[in-house]
Protein backbone atom coordinates (compact mmCIF):
# COMPACT_ATOMS: atom_id res chain seq x y z
CA UNK A 1 0.00 0.00 0.00
CA UNK A 2 2.85 2.76 0.74
CA UNK A 3 4.14 1.71 -2.87
CA UNK A 4 1.02 2.70 -4.48
CA UNK A 5 0.64 5.97 -2.10
CA UNK A 6 3.91 6.90 -3.53
CA UNK A 7 3.06 6.03 -6.95
CA UNK A 8 -0.18 7.76 -6.99
CA UNK A 9 1.66 11.32 -5.31
CA UNK A 10 4.49 11.00 -7.56
CA UNK A 11 1.40 11.34 -10.65
CA UNK A 12 -1.04 13.35 -8.95
CA UNK A 13 -3.89 11.36 -10.42
CA UNK A 14 -5.53 10.42 -7.10
CA UNK A 15 -5.04 6.94 -8.25
CA UNK A 16 -3.20 3.57 -9.28
CA UNK A 17 -3.20 0.85 -11.67
CA UNK A 18 -2.16 -2.21 -10.45
CA UNK A 19 -0.70 -5.28 -12.79
CA UNK A 20 0.14 -8.49 -12.34
CA UNK A 21 3.07 -10.90 -13.16
CA UNK A 22 2.04 -10.77 -16.95
CA UNK A 23 1.73 -7.13 -17.09
CA UNK A 24 -2.32 -7.63 -17.32
CA UNK A 25 -4.47 -5.38 -15.69
CA UNK A 26 -5.27 -6.39 -12.16
CA UNK A 27 -7.32 -3.76 -10.13
CA UNK A 28 -7.58 -0.24 -9.57
CA UNK A 29 -6.70 1.70 -5.70
CA UNK A 30 -8.01 5.16 -5.42
CA UNK A 31 -6.29 7.67 -2.63
CA UNK A 32 -10.07 7.13 -0.99
CA UNK A 33 -9.12 3.47 -0.89
CA UNK A 34 -6.39 3.95 1.15
CA UNK A 35 -7.86 6.37 3.40
CA UNK A 36 -10.57 4.20 3.89
CA UNK A 37 -8.09 0.91 4.97
CA UNK A 38 -6.34 3.34 7.08
CA UNK A 39 -9.02 4.33 8.85
CA UNK A 40 -9.92 0.07 9.46
CA UNK A 41 -6.47 0.01 10.64
CA UNK A 42 -4.80 -1.59 8.09
CA UNK A 43 -1.20 -0.75 7.75
CA UNK A 44 0.52 0.53 4.90
CA UNK A 45 2.75 -2.48 4.68
CA UNK A 46 -0.29 -4.78 3.72
CA UNK A 47 -0.41 -5.83 0.47
CA UNK A 48 -2.19 -3.60 -2.06
CA UNK A 49 -4.21 -6.41 -3.53
CA UNK A 50 -6.42 -6.65 -0.77
CA UNK A 51 -7.69 -3.48 -0.87
CA UNK A 52 -7.75 -2.98 -4.91
CA UNK A 53 -11.00 -2.89 -7.24
CA UNK A 54 -10.51 -5.96 -9.05
CA UNK A 55 -13.49 -5.49 -10.96
CA UNK A 56 -13.01 -1.59 -12.46
CA UNK A 57 -14.86 -0.31 -15.12
CA UNK A 58 -12.77 -0.60 -18.38
CA UNK A 59 -13.20 0.32 -22.18
CA UNK A 60 -11.62 -1.36 -25.01
CA UNK A 61 -9.94 0.50 -28.05
CA UNK A 62 -11.89 2.53 -30.36
CA UNK A 63 -15.02 2.79 -28.28
CA UNK A 64 -15.97 6.64 -28.82
CA UNK A 65 -15.89 9.16 -26.49
CA UNK A 66 -19.26 10.27 -26.04
CA UNK A 67 -19.97 6.74 -24.99
CA UNK A 68 -16.97 6.42 -22.70
CA UNK A 69 -17.90 10.06 -21.18
CA UNK A 70 -21.72 9.16 -20.63
CA UNK A 71 -21.12 5.60 -18.92
CA UNK A 72 -18.21 7.00 -16.38
CA UNK A 73 -20.84 9.73 -15.65
CA UNK A 74 -23.74 7.67 -14.81
CA UNK A 75 -21.55 5.09 -12.59
CA UNK A 76 -19.65 8.14 -11.49
CA UNK A 77 -16.43 7.38 -11.92
CA UNK A 78 -13.81 9.71 -12.50
CA UNK A 79 -10.80 7.42 -14.05
CA UNK A 80 -11.36 4.14 -16.17
CA UNK A 81 -8.17 2.13 -18.25
CA UNK A 82 -8.61 0.88 -21.96
CA UNK A 83 -7.70 -2.60 -22.34
CA UNK A 84 -6.85 -4.93 -25.53
CA UNK A 85 -8.16 -8.07 -25.54
CA UNK A 86 -5.55 -9.62 -23.06
CA UNK A 87 -5.86 -7.53 -20.71
CA UNK A 88 -2.92 -5.23 -21.03
CA UNK A 89 -3.13 -0.94 -20.20
CA UNK A 90 -3.22 0.74 -23.47
CA UNK A 91 -4.64 3.85 -22.17
CA UNK A 92 -6.77 5.38 -19.64
CA UNK A 93 -9.45 7.72 -19.25
CA UNK A 94 -9.45 11.09 -16.99
CA UNK A 95 -13.03 12.20 -17.05
CA UNK A 96 -12.00 15.59 -16.15
CA UNK A 97 -10.04 15.50 -19.48
CA UNK A 98 -12.93 14.44 -21.49
CA UNK A 99 -15.32 17.03 -20.74
CA UNK A 100 -13.04 19.80 -21.62
CA UNK A 101 -14.30 20.92 -25.06
CA UNK A 102 -11.43 20.93 -27.40
CA UNK A 103 -11.02 23.79 -29.92
CA UNK A 104 -10.61 22.61 -33.33
CA UNK A 105 -9.18 24.66 -35.72
CA UNK A 106 -10.58 22.41 -38.65
CA UNK A 107 -12.79 23.64 -41.61
CA UNK A 108 -16.48 22.70 -41.70
CA UNK A 109 -18.06 22.08 -45.06
CA UNK A 110 -22.07 22.57 -44.74
CA UNK A 111 -23.71 21.53 -47.97
CA UNK A 112 -27.21 23.52 -48.12
CA UNK A 113 -27.74 24.54 -51.70
CA UNK A 114 -30.22 21.89 -53.02
CA UNK A 115 -33.61 22.65 -54.10
CA UNK A 116 -35.53 19.81 -51.72
CA UNK A 117 -37.94 19.00 -54.17
CA UNK A 118 -38.69 15.85 -52.35
CA UNK A 119 -40.28 18.19 -49.41
CA UNK A 120 -42.15 20.74 -51.82
CA UNK A 121 -44.46 22.47 -50.72
CA UNK A 122 -42.78 23.15 -47.54
CA UNK A 123 -39.28 24.21 -49.85
CA UNK A 124 -41.81 26.32 -52.39
CA UNK A 125 -40.62 29.61 -50.69
CA UNK A 126 -38.04 28.06 -47.91
CA UNK A 127 -34.70 26.08 -48.77
CA UNK A 128 -34.43 22.59 -47.11
CA UNK A 129 -31.59 23.90 -44.32
CA UNK A 130 -33.78 26.49 -43.10
CA UNK A 131 -36.75 23.89 -42.47
CA UNK A 132 -37.78 24.05 -38.88
CA UNK A 133 -37.34 20.70 -37.17
CA UNK A 134 -38.59 21.51 -33.42
CA UNK A 135 -37.99 24.98 -32.51
CA UNK A 136 -35.60 25.96 -35.13
CA UNK A 137 -33.74 25.29 -38.39
CA UNK A 138 -32.48 22.05 -39.35
CA UNK A 139 -28.96 24.06 -40.20
CA UNK A 140 -28.95 25.61 -37.04
CA UNK A 141 -29.23 22.49 -35.05
CA UNK A 142 -26.25 20.77 -36.96
CA UNK A 143 -24.37 24.15 -36.56
CA UNK A 144 -24.78 23.97 -32.68
CA UNK A 145 -23.61 20.37 -32.42
CA UNK A 146 -20.41 21.15 -34.33
CA UNK A 147 -19.95 24.20 -31.87
CA UNK A 148 -20.58 21.65 -29.34
CA UNK A 149 -17.83 19.66 -30.19
CA UNK A 150 -15.29 22.79 -30.31
CA UNK A 151 -15.38 23.69 -33.86
CA UNK A 152 -15.68 27.14 -35.15
CA UNK A 153 -14.54 27.27 -38.95
CA UNK A 154 -17.62 27.02 -41.12
CA UNK A 155 -18.22 27.38 -45.18
CA UNK A 156 -21.77 27.32 -46.21
CA UNK A 157 -22.09 26.27 -49.62
CA UNK A 158 -25.64 27.97 -51.10
CA UNK A 159 -27.49 27.87 -53.98
CA UNK A 160 -31.38 27.82 -54.10
CA UNK A 161 -32.60 30.53 -52.05
CA UNK A 162 -29.22 31.63 -50.10
CA UNK A 163 -29.68 34.95 -49.48
CA UNK A 164 -32.31 33.43 -46.75
CA UNK A 165 -29.32 31.18 -45.50
CA UNK A 166 -26.92 34.09 -45.51
CA UNK A 167 -29.47 36.43 -44.15
CA UNK A 168 -30.40 34.23 -40.99
CA UNK A 169 -27.06 32.99 -39.78
CA UNK A 170 -24.92 36.41 -41.39
CA UNK A 171 -21.23 36.06 -40.26
CA UNK A 172 -21.90 33.57 -37.97
CA UNK A 173 -21.08 36.43 -35.09
CA UNK A 174 -24.65 35.47 -33.51
CA UNK A 175 -23.25 32.25 -32.56
CA UNK A 176 -19.76 33.27 -31.91
CA UNK A 177 -18.34 31.35 -34.89
CA UNK A 178 -17.11 32.32 -38.30
CA UNK A 179 -19.26 31.45 -41.23
CA UNK A 180 -18.43 31.82 -44.87
CA UNK A 181 -20.14 31.04 -48.00
CA UNK A 182 -19.62 28.85 -50.83
CA UNK A 183 -21.59 30.51 -54.05
CA UNK A 184 -22.96 27.74 -56.49
CA UNK A 185 -23.30 30.03 -60.09
CA UNK A 186 -24.74 26.42 -60.76
CA UNK A 187 -25.13 22.86 -59.72
CA UNK A 188 -22.37 21.42 -58.10
CA UNK A 189 -23.08 17.67 -56.71
CA UNK A 190 -22.14 16.88 -53.06
CA UNK A 191 -18.83 17.66 -53.74
CA UNK A 192 -17.99 20.30 -56.55
CA UNK A 193 -18.69 23.17 -54.20
CA UNK A 194 -15.46 22.05 -52.78
CA UNK A 195 -13.47 23.44 -55.61
CA UNK A 196 -14.91 27.39 -54.23
CA UNK A 197 -12.50 27.10 -51.47
CA UNK A 198 -9.73 28.13 -54.06
CA UNK A 199 -7.18 26.40 -51.67
CA UNK A 200 -8.38 27.76 -48.45
CA UNK A 201 -8.12 24.16 -46.89
CA UNK A 202 -4.86 23.35 -45.22
CA UNK A 203 -6.17 20.54 -42.74
CA UNK A 204 -8.28 17.85 -42.78
CA UNK A 205 -12.03 18.95 -43.05
CA UNK A 206 -15.40 18.04 -42.62
CA UNK A 207 -18.04 17.75 -45.26
CA UNK A 208 -21.95 17.38 -44.28
CA UNK A 209 -24.74 17.68 -45.88
CA UNK A 210 -26.84 19.96 -44.80
CA UNK A 211 -30.00 18.19 -43.94
CA UNK A 212 -28.84 15.47 -41.82
CA UNK A 213 -30.00 15.22 -37.55
CA UNK A 214 -27.35 13.39 -36.25
CA UNK A 215 -25.90 13.24 -32.63
CA UNK A 216 -22.46 11.89 -33.91
CA UNK A 217 -19.16 12.88 -32.19
CA UNK A 218 -17.40 14.86 -35.15
CA UNK A 219 -14.36 15.15 -32.63
CA UNK A 220 -14.22 11.87 -32.47
CA UNK A 221 -15.03 11.16 -36.29
CA UNK A 222 -12.43 13.70 -37.01
CA UNK A 223 -9.68 12.02 -34.77
CA UNK A 224 -10.89 8.52 -36.37
CA UNK A 225 -9.58 10.23 -40.05
CA UNK A 226 -6.40 11.26 -38.79
CA UNK A 227 -5.50 7.63 -36.77
CA UNK A 228 -6.15 5.96 -40.30
CA UNK A 229 -3.88 7.85 -41.80
CA UNK A 230 -6.74 8.15 -44.61
CA UNK A 231 -6.93 10.93 -47.51
CA UNK A 232 -11.13 10.45 -47.24
CA UNK A 233 -12.81 8.98 -45.00
CA UNK A 234 -17.42 8.97 -45.07
CA UNK A 235 -19.30 8.09 -42.40
CA UNK A 236 -21.29 4.63 -43.04
CA UNK A 237 -24.80 4.30 -41.49
CA UNK A 238 -25.92 0.08 -41.02
CA UNK A 239 -29.10 -0.49 -43.54
CA UNK A 240 -30.77 -3.81 -43.43
CA UNK A 241 -33.43 -4.87 -46.00
CA UNK A 242 -35.32 -8.15 -46.01
CA UNK A 243 -36.33 -10.15 -48.87
CA UNK A 244 -39.59 -10.70 -49.15
CA UNK A 245 -39.09 -13.88 -50.61
CA UNK A 246 -37.13 -17.50 -49.68
CA UNK A 247 -33.78 -17.45 -51.17
CA UNK A 248 -32.57 -20.18 -53.24
CA UNK A 249 -29.05 -21.14 -53.84
CA UNK A 250 -28.15 -22.95 -56.26
CA UNK A 251 -25.01 -25.48 -57.94
CA UNK A 252 -26.24 -25.72 -61.78
CA UNK A 253 -29.41 -27.46 -61.44
CA UNK A 254 -28.23 -28.55 -57.97
CA UNK A 255 -30.39 -26.86 -55.25
CA UNK A 256 -28.27 -26.46 -52.37
CA UNK A 257 -30.63 -24.77 -49.81
CA UNK A 258 -33.39 -22.45 -49.24
CA UNK A 259 -33.27 -19.52 -47.06
CA UNK A 260 -37.33 -17.90 -46.20
CA UNK A 261 -37.17 -14.28 -46.32
CA UNK A 262 -33.56 -13.25 -45.47
CA UNK A 263 -32.06 -10.22 -44.10
CA UNK A 264 -29.34 -8.83 -45.96
CA UNK A 265 -27.47 -5.58 -44.05
CA UNK A 266 -25.47 -3.34 -45.72
CA UNK A 267 -23.02 -0.12 -44.71
CA UNK A 268 -24.83 3.12 -46.54
CA UNK A 269 -23.70 6.41 -47.17
CA UNK A 270 -24.61 8.57 -44.28
CA UNK A 271 -23.48 11.99 -46.23
CA UNK A 272 -21.03 13.34 -43.47
CA UNK A 273 -17.27 13.09 -44.70
CA UNK A 274 -13.49 14.25 -43.70
CA UNK A 275 -11.16 15.33 -46.31
CA UNK A 276 -7.77 15.63 -46.54
CA UNK A 277 -6.30 18.78 -48.05
CA UNK A 278 -5.08 16.49 -51.03
CA UNK A 279 -8.47 14.85 -51.69
CA UNK A 280 -10.02 18.46 -51.52
CA UNK A 281 -7.49 19.09 -54.07
CA UNK A 282 -8.91 16.30 -56.48
CA UNK A 283 -11.88 18.43 -56.97
CA UNK A 284 -11.70 19.90 -60.43
CA UNK A 285 -12.55 23.98 -60.26
CA UNK A 286 -16.31 24.36 -60.83
CA UNK A 287 -17.46 21.28 -62.33
CA UNK A 288 -20.56 18.62 -61.51
CA UNK A 289 -18.59 15.83 -59.13
CA UNK A 290 -21.49 14.01 -56.20
CA UNK A 291 -19.34 12.69 -53.49
CA UNK A 292 -19.06 9.29 -53.99
CA UNK A 293 -17.62 9.69 -57.23
CA UNK A 294 -14.70 11.42 -55.74
CA UNK A 295 -14.38 8.88 -53.48
CA UNK A 296 -14.09 6.24 -56.16
CA UNK A 297 -11.21 8.12 -58.35
CA UNK A 298 -9.26 8.03 -54.77
CA UNK A 299 -10.13 3.94 -54.60
CA UNK A 300 -9.08 3.70 -58.50
CA UNK A 301 -5.75 5.64 -57.92
CA UNK A 302 -5.27 3.52 -54.80
CA UNK A 303 -5.15 6.35 -52.12
CA UNK A 304 -6.18 5.19 -48.72
CA UNK A 305 -9.79 5.77 -47.97
CA UNK A 306 -11.62 4.58 -45.15
CA UNK A 307 -15.12 3.91 -43.18
CA UNK A 308 -16.72 5.52 -40.14
CA UNK A 309 -19.43 3.18 -38.62
CA UNK A 310 -22.39 5.78 -37.55
CA UNK A 311 -24.45 4.18 -33.94
CA UNK A 312 -25.82 7.61 -33.04
CA UNK A 313 -29.22 8.60 -33.85
CA UNK A 314 -29.20 10.09 -37.81
CA UNK A 315 -32.10 10.93 -39.71
CA UNK A 316 -31.31 11.71 -43.83
CA UNK A 317 -34.91 14.26 -43.68
CA UNK A 318 -34.93 13.34 -47.69
CA UNK A 319 -38.98 13.04 -47.64
CA UNK A 320 -41.67 14.10 -45.96
CA UNK A 321 -41.95 11.32 -44.03
CA UNK A 322 -38.61 11.75 -43.01
CA UNK A 323 -39.59 15.50 -42.18
CA UNK A 324 -41.98 14.01 -40.08
CA UNK A 325 -40.39 11.96 -37.35
CA UNK A 326 -37.80 14.22 -37.26
CA UNK A 327 -40.56 16.46 -35.39
CA UNK A 328 -41.42 13.49 -33.17
CA UNK A 329 -37.50 12.72 -32.85
CA UNK A 330 -36.28 16.06 -32.33
CA UNK A 331 -38.01 16.72 -28.65
CA UNK A 332 -36.47 13.56 -26.65
CA UNK A 333 -33.02 13.11 -28.56
CA UNK A 334 -31.88 16.83 -29.28
CA UNK A 335 -33.63 18.41 -26.06
CA UNK A 336 -34.15 15.03 -23.85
Amino acid sequence: MLEVLRAIDVSAMQFALVLDDEDRLFGLITDGDIRRALLRGIPLEEEAEHIANKSPTVFEAGQKKRYVTSQMKKRNIRQAPVVDDLGHIIGLYVLEDLLIKQERDNPVILMAGGLGTRLRPLTENCPKPLLKVGSKPILETILENFIDSGFHRFYFAVNYRSEMIEDYFGDGSRFDVEINYLHEKKRLGTAGALSLLNGMVDRPTIVMNGDLLTKMDFGDFLDFHVAEGAMATMAVREHSYQVPYGVIRSDGHRMVSIVEKPTQTFYVNAGMYVLSPEAVAHVREEKFLDMPDLFNELIREGNPTSVYPVSEYWMDIGHMDDFRQAQVDYAEIFKG
